[in-house]
């Protein structure tokens, strides 16, 4: 049970309103359930120490960095984005000059630009045009032992890269040299970072992260934890899985198998305490939002139509394998899927085909989560009226606002009594679907009831 108040700060208490669908067969609402994250999908911020075995823990997939050379001063850029050549003459950084790494091994990478092409080498000189790395896209980033951001790239052929000027980058660089006069010399600036199932494993490689990954799931969530929810006053547990476990044991790497197992424990343990069970998919293929915890490799938002029967296939999975488990709460079709990248059009074919796979299986309730950005909370709702026993799940969040640092946490329970509670009104009519909000806020009334100390964050 160490993790289990982390998980209770930190993350988020869904509920099903009441409502005119108060109770379904031995469903009773509202459910009052804690999402148990960084479980079955990693989020590294929960648990960073998750990541510290790993070497150059600090270059993981989907890495962002920006690289200036010491001679002339300028920032390596993929000219137009990509498409075309690398160049070393803007005097600032932005997003042409800002590369997203894959992570090949422990030292080599390939270099993902704006418009997604990969670094390599070419006829006149270093490029960036093709969308899928080969081994000339490939590259070792040698770091200088006592100034780890001071690099060198050595190419597929044996040498380094070099900027021979502003307008011309190659990999035809034999000397070895740490000097600010070196044309291959480098300094190294770490933008952005993703800790998720992908970076972990991907981090660890085959032959340890199995063995990380399972000790991991024994130990973060167990047994004692359903427990202590149940005799606290939760009813459900929501736990985050991603699209891999559908082809457990064996998923595609980097991913490692082992998580369908871990689920199966979590029904058996919230049978054995009287809770329900939520199954959210929270990473689909191609990520619907480009965050780490989507399983996304470098932070791209690829999901589409192309993804739409793959994804369903998961869904399909989940209900054919807890669909005949009698504390089935609801499954969730996808969490956050972010707005403009995900289209309304896309994501309602998709929702139609996972909900009518689910149906050949059980009527446990089906959520279907709202985009995020710009995007109208009201937009699901003709399609919620046409299926039986859904809900919309509506996501406000007040912890990424610097407006609520410094309220107190009564003010904080108040915002969301009175502000919240009024946006999720809003949004529900008397004969329309069920709206679940999310968000951090709704932890608050709970920490107070529980008295949680910080002897006790001090677990986490």
């Amino acid at each position: 049970m160490v993790y289990l108040p982390f998980l209770l700060i930190f993350n988020l208490i869904s509920y099903f309103p009441s409502s005119s669908h108060a109770q379904i067969a031995d469903l009773i609402l509202p459910l009052k359930a804690v999402n148990l994250g960084n479980w079955l999908v990693t989020e590294g911020w929960m648990k960073p120490s998750r990541f510290d075995g790993i070497i150059n823990k600090d270059l993981l997939d989907g890495t962002q960095v920006q690289f200036l050379s010491t001679k002339l001063k300028k920032y390596l850029c993929a000219e137009n984005g990509g498409g075309t050549v690398v160049v070393a003459n803007r005097p600032s950084p932005s997003g042409w000059e800002t590369f997203r790494l894959w992570r090949v091994s422990e030292s080599c990478f390939n270099l993902r630009v704006f418009n997604k092409q990969f670094v390599g080498l070419g006829s006149q000189g270093v490029q960036a045009v093709l969308d899928t790395p080969t081994d000339t896209e490939t590259f070792e980033i040698v770091r200088k032992d006592d100034d780890r951001n001071r690099v060198r790239f050595k190419a597929s052929n044996g040498l380094f890269l070099q900027a021979q000027s502003e307008t011309l980058v190659t990999a035809d660089y034999a000397e070895s040299s740490w000097d600010d006069s070196d044309p291959s010399v480098f300094i190294m600036t770490i933008v952005n970072t993703l800790q998720g199932e992908f970076q972990i494993t991907n981090g660890y490689g085959p032959d340890k992260a199995p063995q990380v990954m399972q000790d991991h799931w024994n130990s973060y969530i167990t047994e004692e934890d359903f427990n202590f929810m149940s005799a606290n006053g939760l009813s459900a547990v929501r736990i985050p899985v991603g699209w891999w476990i559908a082809q457990d044991p064996t998923p595609p790497k980097p991913f490692v198998g082992g998580s369908s197992i871990a689920l199966d424990n979590a029904f058996t343990w919230a049978e054995k305490y009287g809770m329900k069970v939520i199954i959210d998919l929270h990473a689909a293929k191609a990520s619907q939002n480009g965050d780490e915890h989507s399983g996304a490799r470098d932070g791209f938002l690829e999901w589409a139509d192309s993804n739409i029967d793959e994804t369903v296939a998961v869904i399909e999975f989940l209900a054919a394998r807890y669909g005949v488990r009698p504390n089935l709460a609801a499954i969730a079709l996808m969490n956050e899927p972010r707005a403009p990248g995900v289209t309304l059009d896309a994501l309602t074919k998709y929702y139609k085909a996972a909900y009518d796979a689910i149906r050949k299986y059980t009527n446990a309730y089906v959520i279907l989560s709202a985009r995020l950005g710009p995007a109208d909370p009201k937009e699901l709702f003709s399609l919620a009226s046409t299926m039986n026993r859904v809900a919309i799940d509506v996501h406000y969040y007040n912890l990424f606002s610097d407006s609520f640092s410094g309220m107190t946490v009564q003010q904080n329970i108040d915002f969301v009594n009175n502000q919240r509670a009024s946006d999720l009104g809003s949004l529900t009519s008397a004969n329309g679907p069920l709206v679940l909000g999310n968000g951090l806020q709704n932890l608050l009334e709970t920490m107070h009831q529980w008295k949680i100390t910080r002897d006790l964050l001090k677990h986490s």
